[in-house]
């Protein structure tokens, strides 16, 4: 039986369009990962835009298709590929777009469980690593880079090919922070306003749109 990451929110808010595409290919700089491998997305999702949704629908015959959800025929790479989802959360349609290991066939329904659970309250908030994941993906790439990558000289060695950001530090002004030491409280004045309201209320009232 195969098995699958934790599934991971990797972006605050509804992305537009132009932010999807980016995050279709947000591990193209990350260290470590090689940018052809689908392993590195399996298991990641966002919030999309009605639009984004039926554009998608549109663009290529789907691979398959049911009720509030189709999944690409163009793989992202070995058995990853984009699904896509229209579920209503409290009365309200809404659209989302995971990426899924289809060589376990459970995983667009599983992922589909684990979104409904995580925007009805089942969990609570992102966590720490979902949120340095949001916020790298939101940055834009002239505000974030890789350490040693241009000066070796300015980062210690067990510091190379880490992720670091562009972030205003007191009594230091503006400089290059690595991404995994940013305080509670720079993590949380990087996180888009939308991410703090209530996900208080009732059950799992999610259905199919």
């Amino acid at each position: 039986m195969s098995t699958h990451p934790p599934f991971r929110k990797v972006f605050a808010g509804v992305a537009t369009r132009s932010q999807m595409f980016a995050l279709f290919n947000r591990h193209r700089d990350t260290p470590g990962v090689n940018p052809l491998s689908g392993k590195a997305y399996a298991s990641e999702w966002f919030e999309i835009e009605a639009s984004s949704y039926h554009f998608m629908l549109g663009l290529l015959p789907p691979l398959f298709q049911r009720t509030g959800m189709f999944g690409m025929s163009e793989y992202k790479a070995g058995n990853v590929t984009s699904v896509f989802f229209a579920v209503r959360i409290r009365g309200r349609e809404r659209w989302f777009h995971g990426f899924c290991d289809l060589s376990d066939k459970r995983s667009p329904d599983a992922m589909r469980a684990a979104i409904v659970a995580y925007e009805t309250g089942a969990v609570d908030s992102m966590t720490r690593e979902e949120k340095l994941e949001a916020i790298w993906s939101a940055t834009d790439a002239d505000f974030r880079g890789i350490a040693s990558e241009t000066n070796p000289d300015a980062w210690p060695p067990e510091h190379h090919g880490k992720r670091t950001i562009l972030t205003f530090v007191a009594g230091k002004g503006t400089t290059l922070k690595l991404l995994e030491d940013l305080t509670d409280e720079e993590i949380d004045s990087r996180m888009p306003a939308v991410h703090a309201r209530s996900r208080r209320g009732g059950g799992n009232d999610a259905e199919p749109s």
